[in-house]
């Protein structure tokens, strides 16, 4: 879990910034449909949820027999 809080000093809260954009950027990377959702409890990021969807071209078909 990255807190960032008031009590947070200098460094450590740089630190925690930049290790929670690395975390927001990956979960976008080559994301080409979907949702990235951030969920924040008492002001503290506690999850990044991917959701990624499959485009599938309007003629294709498949016989699952």
């Amino acid at each position: 879990m990255l807190t960032l809080s008031k009590g947070t000093q200098g460094q450590e809260k740089k630190d925690l910034q930049e290790q929670l954009e690395l975390a927001i950027l990956s979960a976008l990377k080559d994301l080409r449909f979907g949702s990235v959702e951030i969920i924040v409890h008492d002001s503290k990021v506690v999850q990044i949820e991917r959701k990624e969807k499959v485009r599938l071209e309007s003629g294709y078909s498949h016989s699952f027999k």
